[in-house]
C-alpha cells in the first residue's frame, strides 16, 4: 500500500478547492496516482547524492491520532485534519486483560539489540520476541493493531475483582456477585435485606460491560466493569489522554518544506494531465518545468535543497564526480585531474 508523503491539503497553496476536485473528480485514487509519479521523478533524481527516502519517510509515517495508541514526546500526528507534534506524551486508553499477553524472555544468550523494537502498529502472534525499554519480552497470546487489541508488554491498569454466586446471605458494601449470568455489586446497606436477590433488590446496582469509547472511569476500588465475562477495576488512568493544543500538542510540519513543494507541483501537473493531456495551462506547466529544474540542479548539486547529503564509510558527503566537478575527496592531490 503506497503511503503519501502529501496530504489534500497541501494543495491548497497553489489550487483552489473547488479547481482540486474537478481534477480529482471526488476520486482519491488520483491523488495516489498522481503523487506515486511525482515521487517516482524526485527519486530517481535525488536518491543518488541525498537521503532523500529518509526525508519522505518523515511525511509518510505521519498517522492520524488514534486513541488506542500511546505517543511519546517528539512524535507528529494528523489530528483535526493538520499535522502536530506531541510535546506531552498522550496515553491511549487500557483495556483489561484476561489472559497474559506478553512475560519477559529467560533466554539468557539473546541479544536485545538483535531483537526487532516492539511497535504499537504490529501485530504479534505467540513466540514473537519483542524489545521494548531495552527488555526483550515473549509474546504469549496475540495481540496488536490488526487484531484491534494492542498490548503494550508490561502495561496494565486493571485489576481482576473477587466475585462469588449470590446467595441470601449478608454482603459487605460493593461486594461483587453474579446472579443469573449478569454481575451486581452492593452499592447501599441501607434497607438492604439478604433474602432479595440483586434483580430485585434496589440495593445491589448492575455492572456494566467494558466500553472503549467512554472516556471517563474513575480511578475507584469500586469502578467496576465487566469484560471477558469478568470483573475488573482500575488500578490506574485507564482513559486516553485528550489531545489538546498547547497542553500536550503543538502545530509543527517536520517534512522539508522544498520536497513538498516541489511534489505538490508536479502531482498538481499529473492530475492536470489525467483529464486533460493536451490542454495542460500555461501556469501548471511552468510550475512542472521549474520543479524539474530545480530537481537536476539539486541533483548536480548546484543547490542545496535543504536535504542531508549521503555519506560513505569515512562520513564525507558521497559526490557523483560525473554530475559534479570531479571532484571525489576533499584532498586536491587526490582528485582525477591532478593524477
Amino acid at each position: 500500500m503506497y503511503r503519501r508523503f502529501l496530504n489534500n491539503s497541501d494543495y491548497l497553496g497553489i489550487i483552489t478547492q473547488e479547481a482540486l476536485q474537478q481534477l480529482t473528480r471526488g476520486n482519491d485514487e488520483r491523488f495516489i496516482q498522481a503523487e506515486q509519479s511525482a515521487e517516482m521523478s524526485i527519486v530517481e533524481y535525488l536518491s543518488e547524492n541525498y537521503e532523500v527516502e529518509k526525508e519522505l519517510a518523515k511525511g509518510k509515517y505521519i498517522a492520524d491520532y488514534d486513541r488506542r495508541i500511546t505517543y511519546p514526546v517528539g512524535v507528529h500526528i494528523y489530528f483535526d485534519g493538520q499535522i502536530h507534534e506531541v510535546i506531552r506524551s498522550i496515553s491511549g486508553y487500557r483495556k483489561p486483560a484476561t489472559v497474559v499477553y506478553w512475560e519477559e524472555s529467560t533466554d539468557i544468550n539473546i541479544d536485545a539489540s538483535q531483537v526487532p523494537a516492539y511497535s504499537q502498529f504490529n501485530t504479534y502472534y505467540p513466540g514473537d520476541k519483542v524489545n521494548y525499554n531495552g527488555v526483550v519480552y515473549l509474546c504469549l497470546s496475540e495481540n496488536g493493531y490488526k487484531f484491534d487489541d494492542i498490548r503494550i508488554p508490561m502495561v496494565g491498569g486493571w485489576i481482576e475483582a473477587e466475585t462469588s454466586l449470590w446467595q441470601p446471605i449478608d454482603y459487605p458494601l460493593w461486594a461483587v456477585v453474579e446472579f443469573e449470568g449478569a454481575f451486581y455489586t452492593l452499592m447501599t446497606l441501607d434497607g438492604f435485606d439478604n433474602n432479595i436477590d440483586p434483580l430485585t433488590s434496589d440495593c445491589w446496582g448492575a455492572i456494566a460491560d467494558y466500553d472503549s469509547a467512554y472516556n471517563d472511569y474513575e480511578l475507584s476500588d469500586h469502578e467496576y466493569v465487566v469484560y471477558g465475562g469478568r470483573v475488573f477495576y482500575p488500578e490506574t488512568d485507564v482513559n486516553a489522554d485528550v489531545p489538546e493544543l498547547g497542553n500536550n500538542l503543538s502545530l509543527h510540519d517536520p517534512r522539508n518544506y522544498n520536497l513538498k513543494k516541489h511534489m505538490v507541483r508536479l502531482a498538481v501537473y499529473e492530475l492536470t494531465k489525467l483529464i486533460a493531456p493536451n490542454n495542460v495551462s500555461a501556469v501548471r506547466m511552468r510550475d512542472y518545468e521549474d520543479s524539474m529544474k530545480w530537481l537536476n540542479d539539486a541533483a548536480k548539486l548546484r543547490l542545496n535543497p535543504q536535504i542531508p547529503r549521503k555519506v560513505d564509510e569515512t562520513k564525507k558527503p558521497i559526490t557523483d564526480w560525473q554530475l559534479a566537478t570531479f571532484q571525489n575527496d576533499y584532498d586536491p592531490y587526490r582528485n582525477p585531474w591532478m593524477v
